[in-house]
């Protein structure tokens, strides 16, 4: 498929055990869906929203787009952050020039933090059974 008969743009974004698929439509009016609900559904906290939405206001490109997400796995503020790499990677995508806005607002790099196994012997990744010494 050519650039010119592609009709959206797809990009994925991780975050702890969060996976969002991004899909930019270019030409649209600013809808945003995330797994078949609006945004301000989906994500009730409006700092959670302006997170999501940044991406756009650093690059300028508010209401140029329709968004379409499917998020899996985690909760609200990993989706939130998944959903946010997954736009930014997309409009990189879209213009290359939009790669040092972005990276400059760190919205490229992927936070590698995840949960830690546990381990045999321990109650919880590093917690220890209680000791008493007598």
């Amino acid at each position: 498929m050519t650039e010119s008969t592609k009709k959206y743009i797809e990009a994925v974004g991780r975050r702890k055990a969060a996976i969002a698929r991004v899909r930019l439509v270019n030409g649209g009016t600013g809808a945003f869906l995330i797994n078949k609900r609006t945004l301000e559904v989906y994500l009730p906290v409006a700092l959670l929203r302006q997170s999501v939405l940044s991406p756009f206001k650093q690059t300028g490109t508010e209401n140029m787009f329709d968004v379409s997400v499917k998020v899996v796995g985690g909760g609200i503020h990993g989706q939130a952050d998944s959903i946010r790499l997954g736009i930014a990677r997309a409009l990189v995508d879209f213009n290359p020039e939009f790669r040092a806005v972005l990276k400059k607002s760190s919205f490229l790099s992927r936070d590698a933090r995840i949960r830690e196994r546990k381990k045999f012997g321990k109650k919880s990744a590093r917690r220890s059974p209680q000791w008493s010494k007598r």
